[in-house]
């Protein structure tokens, strides 16, 4: 203080002058002082020059100078009194010093020593600063009284600072700026009185006492003649919208609407009326329309931010909202002089009424605005009901050319600025039509339904006006086709209404309650019956319109619920019923297209776009199980194809536009939509792939390769595979993967050999976006973080039919010298570099060995078929009662006593059952086949390694079992080599390049050692019941060797190599699932797996490897008693008693691992029996008659 001088003075003044000068953009921005000061205490973390402002660099060597020694003294105490073996953080140390320094003298003596300094500045500062305000002040009015016929248009004065204006403006002030905007004041007095108030800052102005009072003179002076006068009102109450709390600019909004309430209830203003319309070049139009858009700009803004003041400040802006829009004038003359009320001119404004959508948006400003149109403003929504019944009477009863006209008052452009009394009631109808559907999304406003409408008897429910909604797709006027004018487009009344309908689809609690029921889906199909039928009912049913309505019921099919109703209907026995449900509907609507059966649009551009749309809902419907049963007669993937098939021809034919030719264009433009179109098909024909049973259907239409071929380049693209499904193409190529034929497809089309390359990145080059400083870690899982995408999706691709067809009979390269930049590219490769590792070259050839090696050793315990003994498995020695030959008594002893069917009891159940059977024609469904071959002449037959490998394991858990003896492996041998001879006699020619129709089944036939280890190795009892058993429709799928290449099926089944427990059991089993567990078939989906591909691998092993013997044995008994259907229920109440497994796996994103490699821990047939027997109820009919189909029917 002693040696602070003049020069010390003039020197911070200078240094806080520059800091000043630097944040004043900053801080004049700022809404209060408050903020003010808050930008500058948080200065050095928004502005990256503060350490360079000659203040900054002053205060940090004063505190170096005073308290500099003693933060060194401190921080060598503080490491000196620490022990040696601790270590601590710097942070640690900086708190530490930094809080003995704030607790020390010195700091207190220097900071009431800067205080002191600084005060002496920041006086001195003022007083020069209200000093240049007054000379400031005296030049003004010198420029205001040479220019006197111009003022100035700048919120802020150029020759001063918002800092000299906050200590300038005062109470005396604002009442000089009252006294001056007195109507009697002269204009030159009023435009200045307003330029000083615009100049102030607003937080000045709203402090003071006087605020109200002004506010209110404000509202008066907005019905002033001049223009130039109200205008500069609007611009100050801009500027206080922008820059002050809420309680104040609730005043201002308020006192804003109150004055137009005010305005169109008076009757000595000219407000137009319906008949002159409105033309904005007028000058009162222009003024009142300025002030409702300021009104509704701020109601866009408002949201945002009232949720942080109290409620009553946004409930008094929705109350004087609702009221202004409430106003009606006297309604007893025409309609042609209705005066406009001011709902009108905020629709002009806002047309699709979105301060409406935001003030719904938050449950906090929704509750308000809900609750006072229930109790005061209901007459707002009645009038926005009457507002879209009108327009749709006037559709139906105007001629098309007229309505056309009444309903494009944007669409020309000679009439900008004028908008005549039926464009002005369009527009009211848009805005009431986005009204309304904002409003049907939540519980709140759909019960404000139903309404009472004038000139009307019956009452508006909710379902009167969504059907209202959906007949104006289709009845409301076309619009022309767009060329450059978009805005036409999205303001034409069918595709608003269409964007309502879609926001409704998406919000499932309200879709279930508006959009899924008879009455709604009829509406939206109308059309479709007219045009099927070769009516005109509906003339304004265009393109445009069938497009929209195939768009929303492309939505409702995309949801469980929608599907359920467009299958079955509300009541679910109505498909039993005289009149169609909406899926056969579509479908017969779909074939008609593709097949070019209706000639309305036939020639038109918009025809394949019609087309895509219908085959689009229906790719909803039959990319589920039971939307393709339902769909499967229309025989829809034969209309897909050959419209393909025609589409590809028309591709090749498109000329080569040459250069410098005027129809460059059009073929582009034409070749761009006929590949738009193809690939369209392809999608569409590939969604078929999503069950079992639509693979086989697109397997026989001979486009798969071409559809594998155009997932994969949608996949290398990383493209969706439907704008309505929530997953990608793993479920697909896990599905197409479960067939042989598909794994070819894969194959061809590079999709496996992308993944394999994919994978070796992962697992030997790892990632390109790590640091080569960033060591990697030492993988302690079994499989890497990093390659678990890779191996799920190996797993998925990796089923026996597929590796067999890609693998089988290849002899590995197993060569001298592997290079280090080789990279596999098919399965063989894999095996030979990952698994079968027996070389030096091989181990040297990975960079990561131990990582890849166990990759490749994980692989192997997926797909060998049975990877380990059960050696914890043990078989019940109960004794056993004779069970009477009665389904009904089998149930009774599997509920009661499950255990006792086991052992020589269950031969001798089998046995007598199955001859019973075989002996009733009611019951075999195959013709019986005479075999009389003996030992001696099937001893010279030869089986494969893979049913030589099953051989051995088969005898040698059959030994822990007890149930084998020695000898049994030659007697299962020649068991196996009959079972081969006795097919044979069954089996068709077939001329396929599929690796598994070329001879005899291609796995091991676990059903037959099951049997024969149940038959006790009983050689001749085995051969002797399967003779009776191959009768039995059950056989066809319990024993898959019995239907391979066999000449009981259809030619085209025979040629996809797909059996029926794929296309039929697991079929149904993924519709059962998706009905009865639906967690899990969502698990499944998100997890990017199918359901089917594991079911078959389990039906196929005959459940070895994953159930204990007594349950493999329960599972066999109760499909030969109680039918094949029972393999579906069995797998299903699988699927229940893991549910909790597998969701808590889908989490950790190894759902494919857990159930390819762990048993089936704590199943038991039994316990699920009751179960099944409800599932055989609800399901049998169409199960069994689905099963029995799978014959050639006899002519």
């Amino acid at each position: 203080m002693a040696h602070f001088s003049a020069d010390d003075e003039a020197m911070l003044q200078a240094m806080l002058r520059q800091l000043f000068q630097s944040v004043k953009e900053k801080i004049t921005g700022a809404p209060s002082l408050e903020c003010a000061e808050e930008i500058l205490l948080h200065l050095e973390e928004t502005d990256e020059n503060f350490h360079n402002y000659e203040f900054v660099k002053y205060l940090r060597q004063h505190i170096c100078n005073t308290l500099g020694s003693m933060i060194e003294e401190e921080m060598e105490k503080w490491t000196s009194d620490q022990n040696w073996g601790e270590e601590f953080g710097y942070d640690t140390v900086v708190q530490h010093v930094t809080k003995r320094t704030q607790e020390s003298k010195e700091y207190k003596e220097m900071m009431h020593s800067l205080k002191n300094i600084m005060m002496i500045v920041v006086e001195s500062m003022i007083n020069r600063f209200e000093e240049d305000g007054l000379r400031s002040q005296e030049r003004q009015k010198k420029i205001q009284k040479e220019k006197s016929n111009s003022y100035c248009t700048d919120n802020c004065s150029d020759s001063d600072s918002s800092f000299s204006q906050s200590y300038k403006f005062c109470q005396g002030k604002l009442q000089l700026i009252l006294d001056q905007l007195d109507p009697g004041q002269p204009k030159e007095v009023k435009y200045e009185a307003l330029q000083t108030l615009c100049s102030a800052p607003p937080s000045d102005v709203l402090n003071c006492e006087n605020w109200t009072t002004l506010c209110e003179k404000l509202t008066v002076s907005l019905s002033d003649p001049d223009p130039v006068f109200t205008d500069r009102i609007l611009k100050f109450y801009a500027q206080t919208f922008t820059l002050s709390p809420l309680h104040t600019t609730k005043e201002i909004y308020t006192s804003l609407a109150k004055y137009l309430e005010l305005y169109f209830l008076s009757r000595e203003n000219h407000i137009p009326t319906l008949s002159t319309g409105i033309d904005i070049t007028n000058p009162n139009v222009s003024r009142l329309l300025k002030k409702v858009r300021l009104l509704n700009e701020y109601q866009k803004e408002a949201p945002c931010f009232w949720i942080r003041h109290p409620e009553k400040y946004m409930e008094e802006i929705v109350e004087s909202t609702l009221s202004l829009l409430s106003v009606k004038h006297d309604q007893s003359h025409l309609v042609s002089q209705k005066i406009l009320d001011p709902i009108y001119f905020l629709a002009l404004v806002d047309t699709k009424a979105v301060w409406f959508k935001k003030w719904m948006h938050a449950y906090y400003s929704r509750t308000a605005v809900l609750r006072l149109l229930e109790k005061k403003y209901k007459p707002l929504i009645t009038t926005a009901v009457q507002q879209c019944v009108q327009y749709f009477e006037l559709c139906e009863t105007m001629k098309a050319d007229e309505a056309l006209g009444r309903s494009k008052p944007y669409g020309n452009k000679q009439k900008t600025f004028y908008y005549s009394g039926q464009e002005l009631q369009y527009i009211y109808f848009i805005h009431s039509l986005c009204l309304l559907g904002r409003l049907l999304i939540y519980t709140q406003g759909r019960k404000l339904f139903p309404i009472k409408l004038k000139n009307r008897k019956d009452l508006v429910t909710l379902m009167d006006l969504l059907v209202l909604f959906t007949q104006l797709i289709y009845y409301s006027p076309s619009c022309p086709k767009m060329t450059s004018s978009v805005h036409l487009e999205n303001y034409s009344p069918a595709s608003m209404v269409t964007e309502v309908l879609r926001i409704l689809c998406d919000q499932k609690e309200c879709a279930i309650e508006c959009l899924y029921n008879n009455t709604v889906i009829e509406a939206l199909l109308q059309p479709i019956h007219n045009l099927m039928k070769g009516t005109k009912a509906v003339p304004y049913c265009s393109e445009t319109a069938l497009i929209h309505i195939a768009d929303i019921l492309a939505r409702i099919a995309s949801v469980e619920e929608g599907l359920i109703l467009l299958l079955y209907g509300e009541n679910m026995n109505s498909s039993e019923g005289k009149s169609l449900t909406g899926a056969h509907v579509i479908a017969q609507f779909s074939k008609k297209l593709l097949d070019e059966d209706i000639s309305i649009f036939s020639g038109s551009e918009m025809f394949p776009v019609v087309k895509g749309a219908f085959t689009s809902v229906c790719r909803q419907i039959y990319g589920t199980c039971e939307g393709l049963q339902v769909l499967v007669p229309y025989s829809l993937h034969e209309s897909i194809v050959k419209a393909w098939k025609k589409t590809s021809l028309l591709s090749e034919r498109i000329p080569t536009p040459v250069e410098g030719s005027d129809s460059i264009s059009s073929v582009s433009q034409e070749s761009q939509n006929i590949m738009a179109w193809e690939e369209n098909l392809l999608d569409d024909l590939l969604n078929f792939a999503a069950t079992p049973k639509g693979l086989l259907l697109l397997q026989r239409t001979g486009a798969l390769n071409e559809c594998v071929t155009f997932m994969f380049s949608q996949y290398a693209k990383k493209l969706q595979i439907s704008r309505h499904r929530k997953f990608g193409y793993e479920v697909l190529v896990t599905q197409v993967a479960s067939t042989a034929a598909g794994a070819v497809a894969l194959q061809s089309s590079g999709f496996i050999n992308a993944l394999i390359t994919e994978l070796w990145a992962n697992l030997e080059c790892g990632r390109d976006d790590v640091r080569v400083t960033h060591p990697r870690s030492t993988p302690v899982d079994p499989i890497d973080r990093s390659c678990q995408k890779s191996f799920l999706a190996l797993v998925n691709l990796l089923s026996y039919p597929a590796v067999y067809e890609l693998a089988g009979n290849q002899g590995l390269p197993n060569r001298a010298e592997y290079s280090l930049r080789e990279v596999p590219t098919c399965i063989v490769d894999i095996i030979d570099r990952l698994i079968i590792l027996n070389s030096e070259a091989k181990i040297r050839s990975l960079f990561n060995y131990e990582q890849s090696h166990i990759f490749g050793l994980r692989e192997v315990v997926k797909d060998n078929i049975v990877g380990k003994l059960l050696l914890h498995f043990k078989m019940c020695d109960k004794q056993t009662e004779w069970i009477e030959n009665c389904r009904r008594q089998f149930c009774k002893m599997m509920k009661a006593k499950p255990g006792i069917i086991s052992g020589e009891a269950l031969v001798e159940l089998l046995g007598k059952f199955v001859l019973h059977l075989s002996e009733s024609p009611s019951e075999c469904y195959f013709p019986s086949v005479e075999y009389t071959a003996i030992d001696a002449n099937v001893k010279n037959e030869s089986l494969s390694s893979v049913q030589q490998l099953g051989i051995k394991m088969t005898v040698r858990y059959g030994k822990f079992l007890s149930l084998l003896k020695d000898g049994a492996e030659n007697d299962l041998t020649l068991v196996l080599k009959h079972c081969g001879r006795f097919l044979k006699q069954q089996q068709a020619s077939v001329k396929s390049s599929l690796l598994c129709l070329q001879g005899s089944y291609t796995g091991h036939d676990w059903f037959v050692s099951s049997l024969f280890m149940i038959m006790l190795g009983d050689k001749e009892r085995t051969l002797r019941f399967l003779q009776q058993f191959s009768r039995l429709l059950t056989s066809a799928f319990l024993w898959l060797p019995r239907l391979h290449i066999s000449r009981y099926l259809p030619t085209d089944t025979i040629a996809s190599g797909i059996h029926p427990v794929y296309f039929c059991s697991t079929h149904y089993i993924e519709m059962l699932l998706k009905a009865e567990v639906p967690l899990v078939f969502s698990a499944f989906h998100m997890s990017g797996f199918a359901p089917s591909q594991i079911c078959l691998q389990w039906i196929t092993q005959c459940f070895w490897n994953y159930l204990d013997w007594v349950e493999i044995c329960h599972y066999i008994v109760t499909c030969v008693f109680l039918g094949p259907d029972y393999q579906v229920y069995i797998c299903i109440a699988i699927f229940k008693h893991l549910q909790q497994d597998i969701l808590q796996h889908t989490q950790t994103q190894d759902l494919q691992v857990f159930l390819k490699e762990e048993p089936l821990h704590g199943f038991r047939v039994s316990d699920y029996f009751e179960y099944m027997e409800i599932l055989e109820q609800n399901y049998r009919p169409v199960l069994l008659r689905d099963m029995r189909n799978i014959r050639v029917q006899s002519t």
